[in-house]
C-alpha cells in the first residue's frame, strides 16, 4: 500500500523562524508523522530574517522560474530547500525579492502591519500549490498552519479542485490564537484572490479581511478544523458550530497517535469509496 502523503503549509517552523507555538508544532508534527510511515512535504516562505548560510538553503533550479499573478501583476517565484538532518526532512522555501526580502516578517519597525500583507499571503498560498504541482507529488492531506495560509483552502476547493494533483486532497486548517489586533488584510484580500481565479461570491466569508474573517473564510473550505490552541476566538468557534465543520481536538500537541489515525481515516475513506 502506498504511503499516505501529507503536505504541511506554514509561515513559520523551528529552527528557521520562531514567532509562536506554530513553529514548534510544524517542526514536531511532520517529523512524528514521518516516523509513523507517512510521506511528508513542508512549504514555508523564505522571509528575510531567515539566515540562508546558517540554515544551508540552496535554490532548486528545476522548481524556480515560475511567475505567480497577484493583483494582475506577475511576480517571480524562487524555490529554495534546506534539510533537517536529525529528522531526515526537507523544507521548501518560497522566495520573492519584493515580498519577502525584509528583515521584519509581518510588521514594520513601528509595529504596524505591512500594507501588502494581503498580496504577500496570496503570493505564498498560490505559489505553494504551484510548487507542489511542479514537484509532481499529490498530497492526500493538505494541512495549513497560520493566518498567512488562509487562502490555500479556497484555492484547493475552487481553482485546483479538478487538478489531478489535488482533486482528492482533504484540507485541514489548524486554529491558533494569533489575532493581529487592528491590522487587517482588507476586503481587497478576497477581491484579489477572485481576479480571474474564483467566483467572488464564494469568498464572501473572508469579509473585511480581519483576523476573524479570514479564519472564517478558510474554514468555509476546510474538511477538518484542528484546535491547536486553548483560547480560540469565540466567534470563530461559533462559526464552526453553525456550519457543522468537523473539529479535531488532540489531547495535547504531542498526541501523534490521534493525528495519525485522523490522517489515515480520510485516505482510507477515499480507498473504500
Amino acid at each position: 500500500m502506498a504511503k499516505t502523503k501529507i503536505l504541511f503549509i506554514t509561515h513559520e517552523m523551528s529552527p528557521f523562524l520562531e514567532l509562536s507555538k506554530i513553529s514548534e508544532i510544524t517542526r514536531q508534527l511532520p517529523h512524528a508523522m514521518q516516523e509513523k510511515g507517512f510521506e511528508i512535504r513542508i512549504l514555508m516562505p523564505r522571509f528575510g530574517n531567515i539566515n540562508e548560510r546558517r540554515n544551508r538553503l540552496h535554490e532548486v533550479i528545476r522548481l524556480s522560474g515560475m511567475n505567480i499573478v497577484v493583483d494582475n501583476n506577475d511576480n517571480p517565484l524562487i524555490i529554495k530547500v534546506a534539510s533537517l538532518p536529525a529528522a531526515r526532512m526537507q523544507v521548501y522555501f518560497l522566495d520573492n525579492e519584493e515580498y519577502f526580502q525584509r528583515k521584519k516578517v509581518f510588521r514594520d519597525e513601528h509595529g504596524k502591519g505591512f500594507a501588502d500583507n494581503n498580496e504577500r499571503s496570496l503570493f505564498f498560498c498560490k505559489g505553494a500549490l504551484e510548487t507542489v504541482k511542479k514537484l509532481g507529488w499529490s498530497p492526500d492531506v493538505v494541512h495549513c498552519h497560520g493566518w498567512f495560509t488562509a487562502m490555500v483552502p479556497a484555492y484547493l476547493k475552487t481553482v485546483y479542485q479538478d487538478d489531478p494533483t489535488f482533486k482528492d486532497s482533504k484540507v485541514f486548517f489548524s486554529l491558533y490564537n494569533e489575532e493581529f489586533g487592528n491590522d487587517s488584510l482588507g476586503s481587497k484580500y478576497a477581491e484579489m484572490a477572485a481576479q480571474s481565479d474564483i467566483d467572488a461570491s464564494k469568498l464572501k466569508d473572508y469579509g473585511s479581511g480581519s483576523y476573524v474573517d479570514i479564519y472564517k473564510g478558510a474554514l468555509s473550505f476546510t474538511d477538518v478544523a484542528v484546535k491547536a490552541d486553548a483560547d480560540i476566538n469565540p466567534e470563530i468557534l461559533s462559526y464552526i458550530q453553525e456550519n457543522n465543520i468537523r473539529t479535531f481536538e488532540p489531547s495535547s500537541d504531542e498526541d501523534y497517535e490521534a493525528f495519525s489515525e485522523l490522517y489515515d481515516e480520510f485516505v482510507n475513506e477515499e480507498v473504500s469509496a
